[in-house]
């Protein structure tokens, strides 16, 4: 459902774009947007907008690092440094090598989604260096240039080779109009909806020799999967034969929340091997996800467990008889949420998870009931745990590891480190003791002159109706304790999804606030992931109730321990955030400023308008037409009577996920209701804004929304 900064993944792309010019944003004109009660809205203090440029712009430094993969020997690394591809040795970033499809040095393209051959000479990678915005794969060997090997028309993604090297497998959307997925900006609406021009996600083939150069023509695709399923993950089967992978029936936006496991073989018809629909237990109607064959390809682990989108990974690690039957739940009752998962042998599984504020590495040992054949935990180790976000540009917390698994590499961030490239060291030798060596270190010093121009953030934890609710708190810039100080609360999307420490410096960030002079807090409430499935599960049929109390609850916290003046604080979130701040401005008086971005306020005609109503059951625990009053009680609409602050609204045009509407009904009934309001829409934008003009429109009208009624300390 409602995306947050969470998956990091090649559907990155859509954050490229076109840039359109500032102020242009209104789809209203500047009158009918603002508030009707003029003297209501005016501001009472003078704007220092040179100061909130200054800031923002203070943000935007250093470089992105997109993805990273370690070839399978352990003696090579490539990464997406900004645009570009580098390779160096792994030891020696410094002499690194660019590798591009471009015919000349000065020409630049979008390239992306890097892997490795696995004899570890040749590296594929898309690009649209042949025909600008459509992207091809490419072949690049040690020493030669990079060779075209398709002729594509339509979207690619997730390049992966065979395990004999012999081909690569990729999902392709053939004709695509628009990136797959529900983040993207939709199609305008024509035709037979639901039934024409649907755009359907399939996993194709691609023939390739790594020990010879490739040949000059281009190859054939072929279409591995049937075209009456929308894929969203594969993995091959360890022979090279055949494919497992999620898929669901066509419109794939939609119904990845009902999502099963397939295995096919190549050539062969796709067997069902796990239905959430049917299955019993606490798997349930819930979600799947990273679908991995075990070596002797007789398991398939996956995670599984309620998640609000797709990308955003999170629940318990499971495994399935690659034949199927009954599911076992290896981490019932554990208190993290496993995100990503990688086999080392039959018996041990590498899986990464977040614990709290930590991003952890972890080990699950395994053996199998001589009778029964399923798997039992022995054991559960640590490899690693560190205050950061991690992954290394594919999935959600996914990893690079060797053939051997001996090492792992992944880009780590936090609050107050910028991106950087890490790699992670696991089967040291049984006389090394962790004292000795760190099982974690830096590889690049890409970002190491850059520092961040915000205050510094911990990890907080405070009481809530029996649970421990772990959130974070940016202090302000230069914070003096003997001054008082205003705070914003930032609601993450989701709601299966977290706010974890990493270099933020996106729409409606702390970073923003902070630096021009707010105490910032993330809550991470009931419903997040980092807590385990039942702290994950706990908001369901409560949206706006129990996690309201626990982001009220953080607030107290910080009340009674940090400077904070109670008539200067504001609340704002984008997506389930945008939901929580239009409802929690219906309960509460005590925000006295808020900024809903791609917000939800009448879930009862949000049912009739979305385009992924399939998320909406296993959190309802119904339809709207079977028991509408659950969707009534926690809709903000149906207290709108309650509400006096002043609320910025913005939205994306074609946003599928949390339609346009439903922040015109929010905004119309402020204005309706004489409360300070303004809206604002963004043409041809969907969930996730892919303009940059369009992500700093929103941020810069965010700010001067709050300096305008919560103004910083002077």
């Amino acid at each position: 459902m409602f995306f947050t900064p969470i998956r990091i993944s090649f559907r990155a792309a859509l954050l490229a774009g076109a840039a359109l010019i500032y102020g242009t944003a209104f789809s209203l004109s500047a009158a009918q947007a603002q508030a009707v009660a003029p003297a209501q809205t005016q501001a009472t203090v003078t704007l220092d907008r040179a100061h909130i440029e200054d800031a923002l712009k203070g943000l935007n430094r250093g470089h992105s690092i997109g993805q990273v993969a370690i070839s399978p020997d352990g003696k090579r690394l490539a990464w997406i440094e900004d645009t570009e591809i580098r390779v160096a040795p792994l030891g020696d970033l410094a002499n690194s090598e660019r590798v591009t499809a471009a015919a000349k040095p000065e020409q630049h393209c979008h390239e992306s989604q890097i892997a490795w051959s696995p004899n570890d000479q040749s590296l594929v990678f898309f690009s649209d260096c042949a025909k600008p915005g459509q992207s091809d794969l490419y072949l690049a060997r040690q020493g030669s240039p990079a060779r075209r090997l398709t002729e594509l028309k339509g979207y690619t993604e997730a390049p992966a080779f065979s395990p004999d090297g012999t081909r690569v497998a990729f999902l392709y959307v053939e004709g695509a109009t628009r990136p797959a997925g529900a983040l993207a900006a939709m199609k305008p609406p024509s035709g037979v909806i639901g039934e024409e021009g649907v755009e359907i996600e399939r996993v194709v083939v691609v023939p390739v020799s790594v020990d010879k150069p490739p040949p000059s023509g281009q190859a054939t695709p072929v279409m591995a999967t049937p075209a009456n399923l929308h894929v969203y993950e594969f993995d091959w089967r360890p022979d090279g034969q055949g494919l497992a992978y999620i898929a669901a029936d066509p419109p794939g936006e939609n119904n990845w929340w009902v999502a099963r496991l397939y295995t096919q073989a190549l050539g062969g018809q796709p067997e069902v091997v796990l239905a959430p629909e049917t299955v019993t237990g606490p798997l349930h109607g819930l979600q799947i996800a990273v679908p991995r064959w075990s070596p002797d390809s007789k398991q398939i682990a996956f995670i599984g467990g309620l998640m609000s989108d797709q990308g955003a990974t999170g629940g318990d690690v499971w495994i399935v008889s690659a034949s199927g039957g009954q599911p076992v739940d290896l981490t019932p009752q554990r208190p993290t949420s496993p995100a990503w998962i990688e086999w080392d042998g039959n018996k041990n599984l590498f899986v990464t998870e977040l614990a709290g504020s930590q991003s952890r590495l972890i080990g699950i040992h395994l053996e199998y009931n001589s009778a029964s054949g399923r798997p039992v935990v022995t054991a559960i180790s640590m490899y690693f745990h560190i205050s950061a976000s991690i992954g290394d540009g594919r999935l959600e917390m996914s990893l690079s590891g060797t053939a051997d698994r001996s090492y792992f590499v992944f880009i780590a961030s936090s609050f107050s480190h910028p991106p950087e490239v890490f790699y992670a060291r696991t089967k040291l030798p049984l006389e090394v003791h962790s004292a000795d060596i760190a099982p974690i270190g830096e590889v690049s010093r890409i970002n190491k002159d850059i520092e961040p121009v915000w205050g510094t953030t911990d990890s907080i934890t405070w009481k809530s109706g029996g649970y421990d609710v772990q959130g974070w708190l940016t202090l302000p810039k230069d914070y003096d304790p003997a001054k008082k100080y205003p705070l914003i609360v930032v609601v993450h999307g989701g709601p299966a999804a977290a706010a974890v420490a990493r270099w933020n410096t996106g729409p409606l960030s702390a970073a923003a606030f902070s630096a021009l002079g707010y105490f910032v807090l993330m809550p991470n409430p009931r419903g997040s992931f980092g807590q385990g499935e039942e702290f994950t599960l706990a908001n369901r049929k409560d949206f706006g109730y129990g996690d309201l109390r626990d982001i009220l609850a953080g607030v107290d916290a910080v009340e009674a321990a940090y400077p904070v003046d109670p008539n200067r604080m504001g609340l704002t979130g984008w997506s389930y955030g945008g939901f929580m701040t239009m409802f929690a401005v219906t309960q509460t008086q005590r925000f006295k400023a808020a900024v809903a971005g791609a917000g939800i306020s009448n879930w009862q005609s949000y049912y009739g308008e979305n385009s992924i109503d399939q998320w909406m059951t296993p959190y309802f625990g119904a339809s709207v037409y079977d028991d509408p009053q659950i969707y009534a009680k926690s809709s903000a609409i149906n207290f709108i009577k309650s509400v006096t602050t002043p609320t910025l609204v913005v939205v994306g045009e074609r946003d599928g996920e949390c339609p346009a509407p439903q922040s015109y009904e929010f905004w119309h009934a402020l204005r309706a209701r004489y409360v300070p309001t303004q809206l604002v829409v963004y043409p041809n934008e969907g969930h996730m804004f892919a303009d940059p003009a369009h992500r700093w429109d929103v941020m810069e009208r965010a700010v001067e929304w709050f300096a305008r009624y919560m103004p910083p300390a002077p």
